[in-house]
């Protein structure tokens, strides 16, 4: 169930320093971290790490949000891509960087939902990382290459089930929901699917414009400008509801798969050793960058829907479901 965020109220120095004093930090914070420093950040750059490549979906949205907060503070957010094992690398930076709110992390919600069930890490992020707020959501997309004979879902199952050998489908990293999706479309409706894993979106989206291979589940973000060019066939979408942005497209809900029904989401991190107080300041601060109606255009021409504004305790609790969602189905699969 998902809960509108409470509007912070503007936070003093007074404020902070109570706040301060009634946490118990010895051992976490450094000692040069004084109480109340946070009142005042940003006092310097701050590093906005990202969880992906130059130009793909995370680096957008931390480009517009870093552009915003500097715009609003006066001081340079400096967005840093760390592509590389699903996430990992830009999760290990983020955790060896100081807990003083000057190194946070943009990157999805399969950071903490996903990735540990296929990937070996360090830390185990789901208490090593906090979700400070959602950025940005969607849904993903199934799509078709142009050479499949295909227009619809009922289409698409009948072609894997009349192929002895079914229809293969590609996934942006083997073990996420892109994977996931798949699995669970075979499970429902006794069709063929058979898996094939790519590292990112890019290199998958190729084969399939390629006509290479028929079928992916990928984001929305990176599939649209390719669905509206016609370079690829946009089939059915896990969102409960349509995309604002396909209207056309319907859901996997109401061509009766709920079993698909999904939301990704993308947002800002932080280490969870990073103090309450810090934590707070910057969900203020960011929170005021969601409702600006430039970073919804942003969001909007690159293929995301508004964040749901969600608290990050309900954040937390819907990615500790989806977690053991996920595992449950990759416990059945190779990877």
């Amino acid at each position: 169930m998902n809960s509108l965020i409470t509007p912070y109220a503007p936070i003093n120095r007074r404020q902070l320093l109570r706040v301060a004093g009634a946490l118990s930090l010895a051992g976490t914070v450094p000692a040069s971290h004084a109480q109340g420093d946070f009142a005042h950040w940003p006092a310097k750059p701050v590093r906005i790490l990202v969880a992906g490549p130059v130009g793909g979906s995370a680096d957008v949205v931390a480009r517009a949000l870093g552009d915003q907060l500097g715009r609003t503070l006066k001081q340079p957010f400096v967005v840093e891509p760390k592509p590389g094992a699903a996430g990992v690398i830009a999760v290990n930076d983020l955790l060896q960087a100081p807990h003083d709110a000057y190194t946070l992390l943009v990157g999805v919600s399969s950071l903490v939902s996903e990735i540990p069930h296929i990937v070996k890490m360090r830390y185990d992020t789901r208490k090593a990382i906090t979700p400070l707020a959602e950025l940005a959501r969607g849904g993903l997309v199934l799509v078709a290459a142009p050479n499949l004979p295909v227009q619809n879902l009922k289409d698409v199952i009948a072609q894997a089930r009349a192929r002895a050998d079914g229809l293969s489908y590609a996934s942006y990293s083997p073990g996420t929901m892109s994977h996931v999706a798949g699995v669970l479309l075979e499970q429902a409706s006794g069709a063929k699917l058979v898996h094939v894993g790519y590292k990112g979106s890019t290199a998958g989206l190729g084969d399939v414009m390629g006509g290479h291979i028929p079928l992916m589940f990928d984001g929305l973000a990176t599939s649209l400008p390719l669905i509206r060019s016609g370079k690829i066939k946009a089939i059915a979408i896990s969102s409960a509801q349509r995309s604002t942005l396909l209207p056309e497209v319907p859901t996997f809900q109401e061509l009766g798969y709920p079993q698909l029904t999904y939301t990704g989401w993308m947002g800002l991190w932080s280490n969870s050793a990073l103090p309450a107080e810090a934590q707070a300041v910057v969900k203020q601060q960011v929170q005021a960058v969601l409702n600006t109606a430039n970073y919804k255009n942003i969001l909007n021409h690159a293929g995301f829907e508004p964040s749901s504004q969600r608290d990050s305790q309900t954040l937390h609790k819907d990615l500790l479901a989806d977690y053991e969602r996920v595992g449950k189905v990759l416990a059945k699969q190779p990877i």
